[in-house]
């Protein structure tokens, strides 16, 4: 289980994780970047919600635009690839190195924060991947939707842009279609690993506080064994990773699935065990449970569900027996 400590709020948890930069994915320090992100989430989902696409920006653009500037000090990145119906977003080449977006955006986390943002746009040649300063004036976002406290601090809302210029990352169809996507979406794993860690840690407190019995025990005992699973998922997601045993699309999907399929029942299942464990007054009395318990519930389905796990047996299908 991670360290007790007081959480940080979550603008001075972005200020001073923003300027860090993490191993990047796959070149043998995964695990240490998989165990930053779970500290961020143990420390401040919120915050996470934030920091955790900003850092996977700042890999993306190391891979798909190597000789970018982007990683001034100061800047929040944000990703928004979110595609709904009723939110589209158009691209159209100005000329050969540059690019205006007009259109809408949904779910746009950080939207009155961040600094710059990568954005996916339908052009000519397909779906894109652009970089865009949101400084410029036709960055406008939109009034707030949001109706929970639940990750409120995150700003997500729906982004309206009109001719704003853009720069591409990458060729089209290649934000998708290459194993780093598939890493950052097990980076998102690891952040709720730690979030479900953090409420694991207030079990144990009031556990070493007052004797729960046998049953009490056993919560603990499930919480523990749960967050051993994750994290061992984790670990050997890390190690193959870095081991390049996913280094085809196909196989890096299979291992996120995977991944994410089980830290999530094991997050899914932490806040049931800690709910029956603590009982209701921590839900109603501690802002600090209560708000992490709520943050890691609507986090979690940034997963989706079963839709996931039937893409998961559909990729296994059409793999070979070796490689299952």
């Amino acid at each position: 289980m991670l360290e007790s400590r007081p959480a940080p709020t979550t603008a001075r948890a972005v200020r001073s994780w923003q300027d860090h930069r993490l191993p990047p994915p796959g070149r043998g320090r995964t695990w240490e970047r998989f165990e930053a992100l779970a500290t961020l989430g143990g420390l401040n989902l919120t915050a996470a919600r934030l920091l955790e696409p900003h850092f996977d920006a700042l890999a993306i653009l190391r891979e798909l635009a190597p000789s970018s500037s982007a990683a001034a000090s100061g800047q929040l990145w944000a990703v928004w690839a979110s595609e709904a119906p009723s939110a589209l977003l158009q691209a159209t080449a100005v000329s050969s190195d540059d690019w205006s977006v007009t259109g809408d955006k949904a779910w746009c986390s950080g939207a009155t924060i961040a600094t710059h943002a990568l954005v996916t746009a339908d052009s000519i040649d397909g779906s894109r991947l652009f970089a865009l300063d949101l400084s410029q004036d036709g960055v406008h976002p939109q009034p707030s939707q949001w109706s929970t406290s639940a990750l409120a601090g995150a700003d997500t809302r729906a982004v309206c842009f009109e001719e704003v210029a853009a720069t591409p990352i990458g060729a089209p169809g290649q934000y998708v279609e290459r194993p780093g996507f598939w890493y950052g979406a097990v980076g998102v794993a690891a952040v709720w690993y730690g979030g479900a860690a953090a409420i694991g840690e207030r079990v144990l407190e009031a556990a070493r506080r007052r004797d729960g019995g046998e049953i009490g025990r056993a919560y603990l005992g499930g919480i523990d064994s749960a967050l051993f699973g994750a994290r061992s998922a984790l670990r050997c997601a890390a190690r193959d990773i870095d081991a390049g045993l996913a280094t085809e699309v196909s196989d890096a999907a299979v291992l996120a699935r995977r991944t994410r399929a089980v830290v999530e029942a094991a997050a899914e299942e932490i806040i049931g065990l800690a709910g029956r464990a603590l009982g209701p007054g921590p839900l109603a009395n501690d802002e600090e449970h209560s708000g992490r318990v709520a943050d890691l519930q609507l986090y979690l389905r940034q997963s989706h569900a079963d839709r996931d796990l039937a893409d998961l047996g559909s990729r296994l299908i059409e793999l070979p027996d070796a490689q299952r």
